[in-house]
């Protein structure tokens, strides 16, 4: 009899304790959140635009996966510093998997819920956010039947609908464009940017770039408005929007030359366009550069490095080759990783960017293991960057017209990162987005 009440209290035990678990389990589903198709049945055209931007490729994006799961979560699976990226990558890369604690999602090949990104329904189901600074994913998101906008007076027959003003806002933006390493390291920083920048004094918001105006209506059957926010979300990803944001104007000391003279060529650029520094968000992928070159009147292209300006750290703003982001090789755990070509560019141009260090002092392109920064040399909004060149005219140079170039070039991912990754080519391709020329003569 002793054994049967000791069974039975064992049994009585375990139901118990598989009850509780149960009942302890995140009571979420990814049927909480709304499918972007399912909003396109009204929202039509704004569901095609945001099918066409990066805001429905976060997940999904081949770059994205392959540093998440090549990357991100080896290296957090098996070093506690880091452990946080394994679901923080996905608190906005894809919102829906990290709010149900699907962890981490399956990868996109096979077509879960996580592959929405962020869609409709996260964006439009965010009510605030927590603390003084809006980064690292600190919205609040309640799904369920209120939809928030930025109209008032604006009804719906298949949900509720509520005027927000914060969905206006730029801090709405900062919850995902602004982040810190889990080393407590800014390593992305685009809405703070534009709060110390001249456009935050002028009102002039996020939206106002991202998300412009037309004449239309959001949802069938709706009211034209002549302000309907569109929603491509144009960024570092889309040439139109890049090509020509910086200007770019050159000239030389003098107009005639003989071989053998020193010319003193000046590039001024100009952030004429953004809103934050540039290049912004994730700036260790990031290569902006200033190539100058001369071509005489046979043809011949000659090279001219820029002259350093002495700055501490100004190493980093100069192409080099030299070998680079060792981590790579630790997180994949290959045995003597060589490195990679640090920049995979001609050598002794002027580069604009912030080089990130692990936490051995070492180059960097993975953000979530970045301990420290190096100089912040970028082109903030308004400013004016300018560039001296030193060219000695070469004795065998063929007299004549000699015209100089300055072309200010872009590229979303290093080349040699890409490559060793496996990236498609169309990700990290070289971009020209803007140029200037000046003619020189040399006489004889």
């Amino acid at each position: 009899m002793g054994n049967l009440k000791l069974i039975f209290f064992l049994l009585l035990s375990i139901s118990l304790i598989f009850l509780f678990n149960v009942i302890s389990l995140p009571q979420k589903s990814y049927n909480l959140f709304e499918t972007p198709e399912r909003c396109a049945q009204c929202h039509r055209d704004i569901y095609m635009q945001w099918k066409q931007s990066l805001m429905s490729q976060a997940y999904t994006h081949h770059w994205d996966e392959i540093e998440y799961f090549k990357l991100a979560l080896p290296q957090a699976e098996k070093d506690e510093k880091v452990a946080e990226v394994k679901a923080g990558c996905n608190g906005c890369h894809s919102p829906i998997a990290y709010f149900v604690e699907d962890i981490p999602p399956r990868p996109p090949s096979e077509n879960t819920r996580a592959n929405e990104s962020v869609s409709c329904d996260v964006c439009h189901t965010i009510s605030g956010y927590t603390g003084d600074i809006p980064f690292n994913f600190n919205y609040v998101l309640s799904p369920g039947e209120i939809k928030y906008g930025p109209r008032m007076g604006v009804s719906s027959p298949h949900h509720t609908t509520k005027y927000l003003d914060f969905i206006r806002t730029p801090e709405f933006c900062g919850t995902c464009h602004n982040e810190k390493s889990p080393y407590g390291v800014w390593v992305k920083s685009t809405h703070l940017e534009w709060k110390e920048g001249p456009y935050s004094k002028e009102g002039v918001r996020c939206q106002d770039c991202h998300m412009w105006h037309t004449e239309g209506t959001s949802a069938t059957m709706g009211k034209k408005v002549p302000d309907m926010a569109t929603h491509y979300f144009p960024g570092g990803h889309i040439l139109s929007k890049v090509r020509g944001v910086i200007e770019i104007k050159i000239h030389s000391d003098f107009q005639e030359y003989e071989p053998g003279d020193k010319a003193i060529i000046t590039v001024h650029l100009y952030n004429a366009k953004a809103g934050h520094k540039l290049p912004t968000g994730s700036v260790e992928e990031r290569q902006l550069w200033l190539e100058v070159h001369a071509i005489d009147s046979k043809g011949n292209v000659y090279k001219i490095p820029v002259d350093r300006k002495g700055f501490e750290g100004e190493e980093y703003t100069i192409t080099s080759n030299e070998p680079a982001y060792f981590d790579i090789g630790e997180i994949m755990g290959i045995k003597d990783f060589k490195g990679l070509k640090r920049d995979d560019l001609e050598e002794g141009h002027r580069i604009y960017r912030i080089p990130y260090f692990d936490p051995k002092g070492r180059m960097t392109i993975c953000q979530w293991n970045t301990a420290s920064l190096g100089v912040d040399y970028r082109i903030g909004p308004r400013e004016t960057k300018v560039e001296k060149y030193t060219w000695t005219i070469p004795e065998n140079i063929s007299p004549g017209e000699v015209k100089i170039e300055a072309k200010l070039k872009y590229r979303l991912l290093v080349k040699s990162v890409a490559e060793f990754l496996g990236v498609p080519s169309d990700e990290y391709e070289t971009k020209e987005i803007n140029s200037a020329e000046t003619e020189i003569n040399i006489i004889e």
